[in-house]
């Protein structure tokens, strides 16, 4: 069995860096949280510690307490944000379960009764769409 190392020029390791832009919506010392780029719903938002690790599997368990604190603050301040009836919280880890890019992150997602989601990362969503729901859960996270 091969053992996957990080790989420090991953999407969101460049994210980290400056190096990529993104919808930021919030960011502390151990986490930051932005809109996917590829939402399967509106106001689909990504949390992500800022220490290295492809996933949940290799994470160092350190890390749990403020990603955690992290995905509910933000999946809250989501519910609020767009009116959403309920959260989706995923976490992918490794290629056979659906992850995509590899660095440790958890999927936000605003629910309504009757919706089905979007197909993971398939479609790029509109830049004004994203500004303007990264404006809308700004705003909520600010408000709680």
């Amino acid at each position: 069995m091969t053992v996957a190392v990080y790989d420090p020029n991953n999407i969101f390791a460049k994210i980290l860096r400056g190096e990529m832009p993104a919808y930021k919506v919030y960011e502390d010392d151990q986490t930051i949280a932005f809109m996917d780029v590829m939402p399967q719903a509106n106001g689909h938002a990504l949390v992500l510690p800022k220490a290295p690790s492809r996933n949940l599997l290799d994470a160092d368990p350190a890390i749990f307490a403020s990603l955690f604190s992290t995905v509910q603050k933000v999946a809250r301040a989501s519910k609020k944000a767009f009116d959403a009836e309920g959260i989706t919280v995923i976490q992918f880890n490794e290629a056979a379960a659906g992850q995509t890019v590899y660095h440790l992150h958890v999927h936000i997602i605003p629910r309504f009764e009757g919706v089905e989601l979007k197909i993971h990362a398939r479609d790029m969503e509109k830049a004004e769409i994203l500004a303007a729901n990264a404006d809308r859960l700004r705003a909520a996270l600010k408000a709680s």
